[in-house]
């Protein structure tokens, strides 16, 4: 894989509106599909004519149909989140590190989500859901800002009736919401957490991801037993161009998910 290597063209096979600004894309490849993905990984998408930028796989992995889910925030997002079924859009990948949610085969997996970073943790969940029986007990904590923002709701009862626990709480509360209001870290305590049987992944704005950890080391987890997915301005996806570092990290290459022992550090430091 090289910088100048063109994208693979997928065809857009399915559109579903999440929220008033946030859309899944189902792409079928055009020709030879690419590799398959892993958990956690993401991919360079390519709205012609406009420009490229990188989603994280929201799909299933290893499949040949991609799954993105993308929240429109600029020109690039604004253009394939308008894509309607037939047209194309180009991909280059997968790219960086996975999740690797099969280490806590046998102990309990916590995944914690904020808002659009649930869509990179629910690869993790269904293969997770999809081998049950391999892991003691899992739990995922989602919060969003308002109900309105809150992604994949059809399929939360799902997840529920294929052994996971669900949580969800919303940081301002609309009419008809009976859930729970707040920060997601208020879900924790409920948790009976075994630090030394729990993995845990994260994933959502920095200070979240922060704040999250750090109520999860208060609670006895060690830092390598978290796992953070970090963003940065990530444009070749080969590290080579250097627009991802983070400290010593290409996150491209090193990334996004990260031991919460590596990032740390980097995560409460200005301007790296």
């Amino acid at each position: 894989m090289t910088i100048g290597q063109a994208p693979a063209g997928y065809r857009v096979t399915g559109r579903v509106e999440e929220t008033p600004d946030t859309v899944t894309l189902a792409l079928e490849p055009v020709g030879t599909p690419l590799p398959g993905s892993r958990p956690g990984q993401f991919s360079m998408l390519y709205a012609f004519g406009v420009g490229e930028i990188p989603i994280s796989i929201s799909g299933p992995a290893g499949r040949p149909i991609l799954t993105h889910t993308i929240r429109s925030v600029g020109a690039v997002s604004r253009a394939l989140c308008a894509t309607a079924p037939g047209y194309l859009v180009g991909v280059r990948g997968p790219f960086g590190t996975s999740w690797d949610e099969t280490d806590a085969a046998g102990q309990d997996l916590l995944l914690v989500a904020g808002g659009i970073g649930l869509a990179p943790l629910r690869p993790a969940l269904l293969s997770v859901l999809g081998a049950r029986d391999l892991y003691r007990r899992v739990t995922m904590l989602i919060g969003a800002r308002s109900p309105a923002e809150l992604l994949y709701t059809a399929e939360l009862g799902r997840w529920r009736d294929h052994g996971a626990r669900v949580e969800v709480t919303v940081d301002r509360a609309g009419a008809g919401w009976h859930g729970d209001v707040g920060v997601v870290t208020q879900l924790i305590p409920r948790i009976e957490l075994i630090p030394a049987q729990t993995v845990a992944l994260i994933c959502g704005p920095e200070v979240m991801m922060r704040l999250t950890a750090q109520s999860l080391l208060a609670a006895g987890l060690t830092a390598d037993r978290i796992r953070v997915s970090l963003e940065r301005n990530m444009q070749c996806g080969v590290a080579e161009c250097g627009h991802c570092q983070l400290g010593p990290l290409l996150l491209c290459r090193d990334g996004p998910v990260v031991s919460y022992l590596a990032a740390a550090p980097l995560l409460t430091a200005r301007e790296l």
